[in-house]
């Protein structure tokens, strides 16, 4: 049996499957917050990952009962870290990580396209200048913080940080590298030392040691077995970011073949083979085949978080019967648009300064139009993502994979497949990226074969409905209107 575990930006979750990728056992952390003490701030702290995977891992040996000692590997993935955790000589946190959702590295982006230009940082990482990227928060911290930055020995992923309590090693995988942005070198697959002198970040702050994603680090230390109530000697691997972990988990090990993963946020990426890297997609290496395949993706910054913002607002928490109304409303949430950058946006708008906007609001709606026109939103970036890649050349197959907690609602995969008019694969569990890890760890210790995760896999498949397809192209053309519109008032 197999350990997956994903390290999230709210929980961890972990998932135990047997040689055929049935799930035996799971376990999920309880809830963490991340802590946004300004506008477009984000940051977490180590321990709170730390507790997270002890608490999600500790839960599903207990629920796997006298069959932990059946576990052969365990592998973690985790959120894209920003920063990631600056330790000290002690290997001990200052600071909190700035995670991928953090925007506050403005200036820092303004300056380098001015004085360096995205396309010199885009030519020798494959990567564009954003504060989404881990290098202009890195410079944030070092312009700021000067003494975290002076006192920090190394950064770790979280995922990274948990690999080396786990096993003394300071390793990074190549996607989580890659994801860091520009000082990585996505093509040649290996740190970017000319990017780093440009930017001036020391390269001995990241770990020398570059891995795939589905190579054993080391065996677990008996300190943390015992702890976690694992195996002894149970080995440790590599992992890598969560998005790309979970396109895995739904299947995607072939060129063309595409996902997304939906949960706070929301990421949709195909795999090529270095063919056509454009800078409007966040490139990286992907974590299976790395040395052959990059994982293109975008997506939103805001997806399932709008569902909170939702229930928060509204003070309603049955999604089931909201869901229900909302069907009932038609397509087009009576003209009720939303744009769902309530925290900016990444690629493919990379527009850090974009907030929501709620077109056409009326006396006459009401919750159940504003519900619907949310799961619109959410569908329409999707389909926006994958209109920008095929305007950089990449082709994709007919069939759209989709992941993560957001497929729980029936009519948003509805919509999903009628404005993209592309059958819908739908993963019947909303473990995607700890599955993923899963089939990591049985390919690390080569119990599966590499194209192993589509035997494992079981689909359910929906349509497109014919007349709900032709009313959402209307649909769509007004949304692309307004988005067209907002970004030239944004400019």
């Amino acid at each position: 049996m197999y350990m997956g575990v994903d390290i999230g930006t709210s929980s961890t979750k972990a998932v135990v499957v047997d040689e055929t990728g049935k799930i035996i056992a799971e376990g999920l952390s309880s809830p963490y917050p991340v802590d946004m003490p300004y506008p477009a701030w984000a940051q977490q702290e180590a321990h709170v990952w730390v507790k997270g995977f002890e608490e999600a891992v500790k839960r599903c040996v207990k629920n796997l009962g006298d069959k932990k000692e059946a576990i052969r590997a365990l592998c973690i993935s985790g959120l894209y870290g920003g920063t990631g955790i600056p330790l000290d000589e002690n290997m001990s946190p200052i600071h909190p990580a700035l995670i991928w959702m953090d925007k506050r590295a403005t200036e820092e982006t303004e300056y380098l396209k001015k004085t360096i230009g995205w396309e010199e940082i885009f030519e020798l990482t494959g990567n564009y200048i954003d504060p989404y990227y881990g290098f202009t928060k890195l410079l944030w911290l070092k312009r700021n913080h000067p003494d975290v930055w002076k006192a920090t020995r190394i950064f770790l992923t979280p995922k990274d940080y948990i690999i080396y309590l786990l096993t003394g090693e300071k390793v990074i995988d190549h996607s989580s590298a890659g994801n860091i942005g520009g000082i990585y070198d996505v093509r040649r697959r290996r740190w970017s030392e000319k990017a780093m002198d440009i930017l001036e970040i020391d390269r001995d702050k990241f770990p020398e040691k570059l891995v795939s994603s589905s190579e054993i680090v080391e065996e677990i230390s008996d300190v943390w077995a015992a702890r976690l109530e694992l195996p002894r000697k149970t080995p440790v691997v590599a992992g890598g970011i969560d998005a790309a972990v979970a396109t895995l988990a739904a299947g995607v090990t072939s060129e063309g073949e595409h996902a997304a993963m939906v949960g706070t946020s929301m990421c949709w990426g195909t795999i090529h083979e270095n063919k056509s890297l454009n800078w409007r997609m966040i490139n990286f290496p992907y974590v299976f085949k790395g040395a052959v395949y990059i994982y293109s993706f975008a997506g939103a910054t805001t997806s399932g978080a709008l569902i909170e913002w939702f229930k928060t607002l509204t003070n309603i928490e049955d999604l089931e019967k909201i869901t229900e109304a909302a069907e009932k409303v038609p397509a087009g949430s009576k003209n009720l648009v939303i744009l769902p950058f309530f925290m900016g946006e990444r690629a493919p708008l990379w527009n850090p300064d974009l907030r929501g906007c709620i077109h056409g609001l009326t006396l006459s709606h009401g919750v159940n139009e504003l519900f619907r026109a949310i799961l619109e939103a959410i569908a329409f970036s999707l389909c926006h993502s994958m209109k920008t890649a095929k305007d950089t050349s990449l082709e994709l197959k007919p069939a759209l994979r989709i992941v993560g907690g957001l497929t729980k609602n029936r009519l948003w995969l509805r919509i999903v497949a009628a404005m993209s008019k592309k059958t819908v694969l739908v993963l019947p569990t909303s473990l995607d990226a700890p599955y993923g890890d899963a089939f990591l760890a049985a390919l690390a210790t080569k119990a599966v074969d590499e194209n192993g995760i589509k035997n494992w896999i079981s689909w359910e498949s929906i349509e497109p409905d014919p007349s709900l397809a032709e009313e959402y192209e209307k649909v769509l053309e007004k949304y692309e209107r307004i988005l067209k519109n907002y970004l030239k008032w944004n400019i």
